[in-house]
């Protein structure tokens, strides 16, 4: 009787999960975001958030000098709960480690002389566009989803569709301040303690714990004018996005492939001069999910130009999460819910993740693929076809990056700057007998191979030994021995790897 009663639990929860999600989460989701917009706003217009900085960040240096003085017993990390992350998994290991608590959720200051913005790790991308754009400025880099964080890009990594140009989150970032092991705080930059600051992108919290972060600026203008081109054939799909990224008149360049032979790839400027006629304000709460709307362009077979508010543009992807929700809402983007409720969408990720049955944590283990690759653009025609042969996920996201040869973890195995491309999978895999464990570790070696990249978000089967071929750990090494991050921190594998995520 219990085990039907389990089973019937299971089989709503999976396949009615939208009536929870529509009924709870998506409120709570709302009235959270309210909270905290007006939060951020008083603390960055009427309080003096770079003196209360200071006092953060001393409290960070008492817990590090406690743990000290209580013999080390176990390693550090932060005390930010794993289903505050937008990981889809969370870490199994905070729960036999020494907790150290931060609240470093402000912009300390926008310096206009100086170009920079400076900020406290768990700012997110949406705090920064509603307190960058009013004030004429944006990042170069801004990652899509409205609750990615600076410290969760820096540690990981962030792309958007501006890193042709300007690289990685990594690459714009000035200087970085963090509280060692020893409790001491440092600040580095290319040219303060330049092996530290090269170090620490990807380096996810073993070397010490992030404080603050000074951004890059540049002018922010009204609109970007975004040109949709669908692209027929894998070969012309390939050739044409290559062609777009290495073309720096575009400031933004993006692909949707959304079957083996069709494609739409997006290029953008920004500009402050509009055709009115073809302002599309797709972040409106009414409008139709960015990816569907794009997938119409393919029908049109031709080049549409359209005119899109720069804040709506750079979180084009929050409102659907990409295209995860129709797996979660699947009518989330008919026009009556859109109408209606769209207003509250989307639901917090990290509530999504809080309220996961097992049964659904083992459904998505079994069923679902959710990955980013980096490899180099030249291979793109290749990964892809590798890829669809592997797991046969449609949209594909394509986004191109330059990868600057600097030390550190990831840089091109060629003694030279070279462009990548960014390869996301997410959704269903669609072929016969998919087999998570084996087609990933596949996957990962081809990745490997080309001197490519995996984003350590997603679930990472390596070996250790694998892992240290992909990346780099030759300065990351010495810096930590330099450090003494041994008895303070784990290493990077042991924070990714999928036996320490549950």
């Amino acid at each position: 009787m219990d085990k039907g009663c389990d089973n019937l639990t299971e089989y709503i929860l999976i396949n009615y999960r939208w009536v929870f999600v529509c009924l709870f989460l998506l409120p709570i989701s709302f009235l959270y975001d309210l909270w905290l917009y007006f939060r951020n706003w008083i603390v960055f217009k009427l309080t003096s958030a770079p003196k209360k900085h200071d006092t953060k960040v001393k409290y960070i240096q008492k817990q590090i000098h406690q743990w000290g003085i209580q013999g080390k017993k176990t390693q550090m990390c932060t005390a930010r709960p794993g289903w505050q992350t937008v990981s889809f998994r969370r870490p199994a290991y905070k729960s036999t480690m020494t907790q150290i608590k931060v609240d470093l959720v402000d912009i300390l200051h926008v310096d206009s002389n100086r170009k920079i913005v400076r900020v406290e790790p768990l700012v997110t991308m949406g705090q920064l566009t509603a307190t960058l754009n009013p004030l004429g400025w944006t990042i170069p880099v801004l990652p899509e989803i409205d609750d990615l964080t600076v410290g969760g890009l820096v540690m990981g990594t962030g792309i958007e569709s501006s890193s042709h140009k300007y690289g990685l989150f990594q690459h714009i970032c000035i200087s970085y301040e963090l509280v060692l092991a020893d409790g001491s705080v440092v600040k580095c930059s290319k040219d303060e303690h330049s092996d530290l600051f090269y170090a620490i992108p990807w380096s996810y919290g073993t070397l010490g714990i992030l404080t603050a972060v000074e951004i890059k600026l540049i002018p922010a203008k009204q609109y970007v004018k975004l040109t949709y081109q669908p692209v027929k054939g894998s070969e012309n799909i390939a050739r044409e996005f290559i062609k777009v990224s290495k073309d720096l008149n575009n400031e933004f360049v993006e692909g949707l492939a959304y079957s083996r032979d069709d494609a739409v790839i997006m290029t953008g400027v920004q500009t402050n001069e509009v055709e009115y006629d073809k302002v599309n304000a797709i972040g409106k709460w009414y409008k139709p999910w960015f990816f569907l709307h794009v997938k119409e362009m393919i029908n049109k077979n031709t080049r549409v130009t359209e005119y899109i508010p720069l804040r709506d543009y750079y979180h084009r992807h929050t409102r659907s999460i990409f295209w995860e929700l129709q797996d979660i809402i699947p009518f989330g983007n008919n026009l009556l819910f859109r109408i209606i409720f769209g207003w509250l969408m989307p639901p917090k990720i990290s509530l999504l993740k809080l309220t996961q049955t097992k049964a659904i944590k083992k459904l998505y283990e079994n069923n679902h693929v959710l990955q980013d690759m980096l490899v180099p653009i030249e291979t793109l025609d290749d990964s892809i076809k590798i890829f669809r042969d592997t797991f046969d996920v449609y949209p594909l996201w394509l986004c191109p990056f330059i990868l600057p040869n600097d030390p550190g973890m990831l840089h091109p195995k060629e003694d030279r700057e070279q462009l990548y491309v960014d390869i996301g999978l997410y959704g269903v895999p669609k072929v016969e007998k998919f087999r998570p464990k084996e087609d990933m570790r596949k996957i990962e070696k081809y990745v490997t191979d080309v001197g490519g990249f995996q984003m350590l978000y997603a679930d990472t089967y390596m070996t250790r030994e694998e892992f240290r071929t992909m990346f780099d750990h030759s300065l990351y090494d010495r810096v930590r021995e330099k450090l003494q991050c041994k008895e303070a921190f784990p290493e990077v594998y042991d924070k990714v790897s999928r036996k320490a995520r549950i």
